[in-house]
């Protein structure tokens, strides 16, 4: 429940506009809105969603590179000790969420044979926490029924006791 909770806050956070240097409100009086000024376009005051440094940025990806590879070659050890142990992960497959152990468990009944995950940002929620969003594509072996899928991926990854590990996961399946 309380990772429930902890995604929820990021979603909402995320949802809510950022505000920087605007303009105060027109009069009362029915007065016209404000433009930009002459020197700025109005494009110019949008704010882009704030993101990792590059070293933060570097460390996750190397991180969630070792985590499907671990998955891949079946390697619970790896694999686990990449996860909190609070860890819950959430698949396409609306089957609920599975926790570490349950994960675990799935490790050896993984179908894919090779993945490309593409198109990384990390942002970061503090000193300790960071929400990395990506793209995975997947392939499966020629007698499966499904040769390839890509997903949408979400994960918060947090640092506990020094090391940088998988908090929350959560897919969408891309048609």
């Amino acid at each position: 429940m309380r990772n429930i909770q902890i995604l929820a806050a990021v979603a909402l956070l995320f949802s809510l506009p950022v505000r920087g240097n605007q303009a105060s409100p027109p009069p009362a009086g029915g007065g016209a809105a404000q433009s930009a000024p002459a020197d700025k376009p109005a494009t110019a005051r949008r704010s882009e969603k704030p993101t990792a440094p590059p070293e933060l940025t570097n460390l996750l990806d190397k991180k969630i590179h070792e985590e499907w590879e671990a998955f891949k070659r079946k390697d619970k050890k790896a694999y686990g000790d990449l996860l909190t142990d609070d860890y819950i992960a959430v698949e396409a497959d609306r089957e609920g969420e599975r926790n570490k152990w349950h994960m675990l468990r799935e490790v050896e009944y993984s179908m894919y044979t090779d993945y490309t995950l593409s198109f990384l940002k990390v942002i970061q929620l503090g000193p300790d926490a960071a929400f990395v969003r990506y793209e995975a594509f997947f392939r499966f072996p020629p007698q499966s029924t499904l040769k390839f899928e890509k997903v949408l991926i979400g994960e918060i990854w947090v640092r506990r006791d020094g090391q940088w590990k998988a908090l929350h996961y959560q897919e969408t399946v891309v048609k």
